[in-house]
C-alpha cells in the first residue's frame, strides 16, 4: 500500500533527517547560549558546536574550516559572492559572466550588478543544457572580475563541467563562483578538484534544516577579498554580521557528516528509482521529451515535457503527487521555465514540463504509482485538448482514469 501524498519535489527541499533533528534539539533548550558570548560556559558550548559544524561542512567539500562562512542559505551565499566581489570594484569598469539557466538567486544579483553600472554576459547553453567552454573563453574581457556557473541545475539536474570552466577562469586570472546547492549529496564536490574560489551551499537540500547555508571562500594566497552585505558586529570573519543560528548550524554540520558517509550508497539507490521512473513513463506515454542531458545529470532528477498537455493542469490532476514544474522560488509564476526554454524547447512544451526530484525516502511502489497516474492523466488531458483531438482517442470513460478522478 502506497502512503499518499507521495513527495518527489526534493529539489525544492528535503525532509530533515531525524538524526539531524536529534543533534539540533539540545541547542534550543539545554545549550542555548550565543556563540559570540565568550565569557561563560553557555557561550563556549555554543561556540564549540559551531566550530565542530564548520569542520564537518568543510570536510564534506575538502576545504579548511577557516574557509567556511555561515549564512542563512545558498541565496545569501550567492549574493555575498557576487555582490561582495563587485562592490570591491565599484567606481571602475567591471564585468561578470554567468549562464541563462542559473537560479534566480544568481540571476537577480547579476541584474543588480547591471543596475549599479556593471556589465553582465549571459551565456547560452547547448540543447543538452551544458555550457560551451569555447563560448565562455571568448566571453572573458580585460575587466571581467567574476565567472559564476552553478554546479547542478535545480530544474533539469544537469552537471556543468566546473573543472573545465575553472581552467578557463584561471587562464584569464578570473575568480570562479559556483552555486552548489543542488550538488551536495548528489554528486562528488571537492573544491580543489573543481578549482573554484567560491562555493555556495544550503543545508535543506541535503536533509538538513532550512534557514542555514554557507559560502566557501578559498583561503591562502588566492583568497579573493569580499565586501560584506550585512554589517553590525563583525561575525563570520567580518563578512556576515548577526547572531549565529547555532541550532541550524549544528544541523547543517550533522547533515554534512551524514552526507559524507552515506551519499555514495544513496546514489546507486536513487539511480535505480530514476531509471524505473523514466523507463516506465517511456513505456506508458507517447511523445515525451527528456529535458537536459541524461549522461551528465544527477541521479535524483528527471525533468520531462509532455506534448499536448498543459503542465499546470497536469500538476493539478496529480493531486496526491508532490512534484513541480520548475524552481520552488518561481512556482507562483505561470510563465514557461526559463531553463527549459533555454534548451530550445518551444513555449507550449516548456509549459508542459514536470520536475521529479527523488530521494532515499522514495520507494519502488511509489515510482510505479507515479508512472501509472501520470500516464493515465496525460492520456485524459490529451483527450480533452483540441490540439490532440485527431491523434488521441477519447479517454473520458476509461475506467482507470475514472478511478483517479474519483479519488480526488
Amino acid at each position: 500500500m502506497v502512503k499518499k501524498p507521495i513527495y518527489v519535489d526534493n529539489h525544492a527541499t528535503t525532509r530533515t533527517d531525524p538524526r539531524v533533528v536529534d543533534a539540533m534539539l539540545p541547542y534550543f533548550t539545554e545549550h542555548f547560549g550565543n556563540a559570540a558570548s565568550r565569557t561563560h560556559d553557555f557561550g563556549w558550548q555554543a561556540a564549540d558546536a559551531v566550530d565542530t559544524a564548520r569542520t564537518q561542512v568543510a570536510t564534506l567539500i575538502g576545504a579548511r574550516a577557516t574557509e567556511i562562512v555561515f549564512t542563512s542559505g545558498a541565496t545569501e551565499a550567492n549574493n555575498l559572492a557576487i555582490q561582495g566581489v563587485t562592490k570591491k570594484h565599484s567606481g571602475e569598469p567591471h564585468h561578470v559572466i554567468t549562464v541563462v539557466t542559473e537560479h534566480r538567486a544568481v540571476l537577480d544579483p547579476c541584474e543588480m550588478v547591471q543596475q549599479q553600472g556593471g556589465r553582465v554576459t549571459y551565456l547560452s547553453v547547448q540543447p543538452d543544457g551544458l555550457v560551451d567552454i569555447d563560448e565562455l573563453d571568448r566571453a572573458v574581457r580585460p575587466d571581467t572580475i567574476l565567472i559564476t556557473v552553478m554546479t547542478v541545475n535545480n530544474e533539469i539536474g544537469v552537471i556543468q563541467p566546473i573543472a573545465d570552466i575553472s581552467k578557463v577562469a584561471r587562464a584569464h586570472g578570473v575568480p570562479l563562483h559556483t552555486d552548489a546547492a543542488q550538488a551536495l549529496g548528489k554528486t562528488p564536490v571537492e573544491v580543489d578538484q573543481l578549482g573554484v574560489d567560491f562555493l555556495s551551499m544550503s543545508a535543506h537540500k541535503m536533509y538538513g534544516p532550512k534557514g542555514v547555508g554557507a559560502l566557501y571562500i578559498r583561503g591562502g594566497n588566492h583568497r579573493i577579498a569580499l565586501e560584506p552585505l550585512i554589517y553590525g558586529g563583525g561575525h563570520e570573519q567580518g563578512l556576515r554580521s548577526g547572531t549565529l543560528n547555532v541550532a541550524g548550524i549544528v544541523g547543517f554540520g550533522c547533515a554534512a557528516e551524514l552526507c559524507a558517509k552515506e551519499f555514495m550508497t544513496e546514489l546507486d539507490y536513487v539511480k535505480r528509482l530514476r531509471d524505473r521512473l523514466w523507463n516506465g513513463l517511456n513505456d506508458r506515454v507517447s511523445d515525451i521529451r527528456l529535458n537536459g542531458s541524461m549522461d551528465r545529470r544527477v541521479h535524483h532528477n528527471l525533468n520531462v515535457s509532455f506534448t499536448g498537455v498543459d503542465g499546470e493542469a497536469l500538476l493539478i490532476s496529480l493531486d496526491d503527487i508532490a512534484a513541480s514544474s520548475g524552481s520552488a522560488c518561481s512556482s507562483e509564476s505561470h510563465t514557461p521555465s526559463h531553463v527549459v526554454q533555454a534548451l530550445g524547447v518551444e513555449d507550449n512544451l516548456a509549459r508542459a514540463s514536470i520536475r521529479f526530484g527523488l530521494s532515499h525516502d522514495n520507494t519502488d511502489a511509489e515510482i510505479d504509482y507515479i508512472v501509472n497516474k501520470v500516464a493515465d492523466m496525460v492520456r485524459h488531458l490529451r483527450a480533452l485538448s483540441p490540439l490532440c483531438k485527431d491523434d488521441v482517442s477519447h479517454e473520458e470513460d476509461d475506467p482507470i482514469v475514472a478511478r483517479w478522478l474519483g479519488d480526488r
